[in-house]
């Protein structure tokens, strides 16, 4: 069965894909467009890499472009500050040379060095090349006048990413944790301030033709106005990802580069165990290395073995007060490069509620626990018109928490003119460890077909129907979504309908309730910009509605949601908004130790009142707090976030979520605090720090990281991990594990 249906769906690919082929690229993104163009000057020799555009002669061989067109705060207006652009290429290499003019240098607000850090709070400049020209994917590069090195990668024009850190997991549609191999430097004078790009052509993927025409967008941010500009104007409800909107890049003819990369690893870790007796030390060495080949321009081969992740973060630390599952994002590197083209699920307001493929079920156990990844490979970028992706990993056993496991995923996705896509995508979970009988419970296969479709410049109707085969179940095991979207400068209209049935189960995926149940949502908005309001930019009214029912009809949760954002020019913003809440209990659970939630059915309402300060100040302040009903009681629920920044070196990050609950079963409070602190030395050598304590789990962790970073997140990396029980009165003096590790990797060109 399964068979049988990929294959019928990968016909009717093929068939779109020959349909298709003869469309010419400026028919694929949206029509009616004036987009504007620009010609790439082809130079024999590199420009210097210095920051200093204005005196070298290189760039002056091009033509400028110095027209750039507010969204905020002046929808339409010219940017306020002189901008020139120039783009010259070797055959090996894209520049990109810019000068951001300031008759207030001074005022230049710089917030962060961090790679990666965001850019919305600080004078920047990035830009977004979309190298295949279909008006949905594409390369994001930016930096500020520290010399930041932010990248991206942009999937179905960012639909499905929810903001930085990439927060949606690694199938969002906004991928910030992809890293690319490139250079950026900067200089700061008295006009301003300019930066210099060098993005080689093997970090791009683009098809094989010699002579290309790219998709380009620029952003300016002048963030002491609050302003963003763009080159090709934009809507102002849209961003740099709308890459449908883009302008042309022409002139390019690029031969196709060779490109074989390996980036070995070697490890050293000492780590302590102090929960059993006596405490055991245990002293490893590891090695490993990754490796990519660009089979075409287009297509990329990745393999890995004995993967490590000893560089990346912890997680977050989060407190359930539900009864459902909580979503860790993906943050390590190797399943991140083309994770959109994985992307297949469904959101809620809130986050993930289903995702097909969930790259944290490889490698991580059913608590956290790290499972040894033996080695994989991944197939990813364009074959024939498609977007294909295929990736397999293998992971070793571990005794007492899970078996050796093979993971397979295949993916096809056809993108279409005007936003509209259409794909398919099969996993399959295999126990390879143990006997048959013991593991048969493991093996698992889900298939799912989805599709979106863009109907004007505005409206856009999208879906997925999905079905899971699991040996050890009986029973439906289907899932589907449908999705009308509207999105115009003044409105924005949502309804979405949901159906997911009991024995639905994706093992390669994340499940945020693990039931039966039918989902209705719906979202009215209105955009209005005041001309002159007490220094309004926008007023936001809207209206939402969420709701859940089992096949039975009980209702599980309804939530009416009744809001309005006040956001000012000087970028402060209050949200008042009025929750009216059901939840349906089927079966009692714990919501705290010894506090025990009754089956019932409750119905409350809530005050919601969002603070946000201007972001861009050395010191900043946000805070999201509920106070209202809760499970037959009552619940205040705060959360505040103070910023810190001394320079663009040191910045500091400190979180406080308080919970004051009141119970018919019980009452209890819980706090979760977390600081993070960084100092950046240079742009690619940083100290960080992650502190966190979490009462309800009694939990003190620390994680501390000396990154000297080399090219696309490879160099060298001191971590230092501890996680300690606070009981003794908040001692911190039993630690529950330790650990130092170094690791070392090093980036080869190989053909260099």
């Amino acid at each position: 069965m399964l068979l049988r249906s990929l294959a019928l769906i990968g016909a009717l690919l093929l068939a779109l894909c020959a349909e298709s082929r003869g469309q010419t690229a400026s028919t694929t993104p949206d029509e009616g467009i004036d987009r504007p163009h620009v010609l790439a000057y082809r130079v024999a020799q590199a420009p210097v890499l210095d920051g200093e555009v204005v005196h070298d002669e290189t760039y002056a061989l091009s033509a400028p472009i110095t027209e750039l067109w507010q969204t905020t705060p002046n929808n339409g207006a010219p940017a306020s500050e002189r901008t020139e652009i120039r783009i010259v290429y070797t055959d090996r290499a894209l520049y990109i040379g810019i000068t951001c003019f300031d008759r207030e240098p001074d005022a230049i607000i710089v917030s962060d060095s961090r790679r990666d850090a965001p850019l919305d709070e600080t004078d920047s400049f990035s830009f977004i090349l979309d190298t295949y020209l279909d008006g949905q994917n594409g390369f994001v590069f930016g930096t500020n006048p520290a010399g930041i090195e932010y990248d991206a990668q942009v999937s179905k024009e960012g639909q499905g990413g929810f903001g930085a850190r990439q927060q949606s997991g690694s199938g969002g549609g906004f991928n910030i944790n992809w890293d690319g191999s490139w250079n950026v430097r900067t200089s700061i004078n008295e006009h301003g301030w300019s930066a210099e790009f060098e993005i080689p052509f093997k970090t791009l993927r683009f098809p094989r033709a010699q002579e290309q025409v790219w998709g380009l967008n620029f952003q300016r941010n002048i963030r002491r106005r609050n302003e963003r500009a763009f080159w090709a104007r934009m809507p102002r409800q849209y961003t740099l990802s709308r890459v449908s909107q883009a302008g042309r890049l022409e002139g390019l003819v690029v031969s196709q580069p060779r490109n074989l990369q390996a980036t070995p690893y070697v490890l050293g870790q000492s780590a302590r165990q102090f929960t059993v007796d006596p405490a055991s030390v245990e002293n490893t060495a590891e090695f490993g290395v990754d490796l990519k080949y660009s089979i075409t321009p287009a297509l990329t081969l990745d393999a890995t073995y004995n993967t490590d992740f000893a560089q990346v973060e912890v997680d977050e630390l989060q407190i359930n007060l539900d009864r459902f599952n909580l979503f860790f994002p993906e943050k390590r590197p190797f399943f991140l490069e083309n994770a959109g083209l994985f992307s297949v699920g469904v959101s809620e307001f809130s986050g993930q509620e289903v995702e097909l493929f969930f790259s944290r079920r490889i490698g991580i156990g059913p608590s956290g626990e790290p499972i040894p990844i033996l080695g994989g490979g991944r197939l990813s970028g364009q074959l024939a018109g498609l977007n294909v992706g295929l990736l397999n990993m293998q992971t070793q056993q571990v005794a007492d928490i899970a078996p050796g496991h093979n993971f397979s995923v295949a993916r096809l996705r056809k993108d279409l003119p005007r936003r509209s896509s259409i794909g398919i995508m099969a996993t399959n979970r295999t126990a390879t460890t143990g006997s048959r009988n013991q593991f048969d419970n493991e093996d698992n296969q889900t298939l799912a077909v989805d599709g979106r479709l863009g109907i004007g410049q505005y409206l856009q109707i999208s879906g997925l129907a999905a079905r899971s085969y699991s040996p050890h179940l009986s029973g439906a095991e289907y899932a589907y979504n449908g999705n009308i979207n509207y999105v115009s400068n003044v409105w924005r209209i949502n309804a979405t309908i949901t159906e997911v049935a009991d024995n639905f189960n994706p093992a390669m995926g994340f499940l945020r309730r693990n039931s039966e149940y039918r989902k209705l949502t719906g979202l009215v908005l209105y955009a209005w910009r005041p001309d002159d309001l007490f220094g309004l930019l926008e007023l936001r009214p809207h209206i939402s509605y969420q709701s859940y029912w089992d096949f039975g009809g009980f209702q599980e949760t309804a939530r009416l949601h009744i809001d309005n954002h006040w956001e000012w020019k000087s970028g402060f913003e209050i949200h008042t908004g009025v929750n009216f809440t059901t939840e349906g209990v089927a079966q009692p659970f714990n919501i705290a130790d010894e506090v025990v939630v009754a089956a019932d059915s409750y119905h409350h309402a809530e005050a919601q009142l969002v603070l946000i300060t201007n972001q861009g100040k050395k010191i900043s302040f946000s805070s999201r707090n509920y106070i209202g009903g809760f499970f037959g009681g009552s619940r205040a629920s705060l959360s505040g976030t103070l910023r810190v920044r001394a320079n663009e070196a040191l910045t500091a990050e400190f979180v406080l979520y308080y919970n004051d609950v009141n119970l018919p079963g019980g009452d209890f409070r819980t706090n979760l605090w977390r600081a993070r602190i960084s100092y950046s030395f240079t742009p690619r050598i940083y100290v960080q720090s992650l502190l966190q304590y979490n009462d309800d789990a009694d939990i003190w962790s620390a994680n501390l990281r000396f990154g000297w970073l080399q090219a696309a997140n490879s160099g060298f990396f001191l971590v230092f991990n501890e996680v300690s029980d606070t009981a003794e009165q908040f001692g911190f003096d039993s630690p529950l594990s330790r650990s130092i590790t170094l690791k070392y990797s090093r980036l080869f060109d190989v053909l260099r």
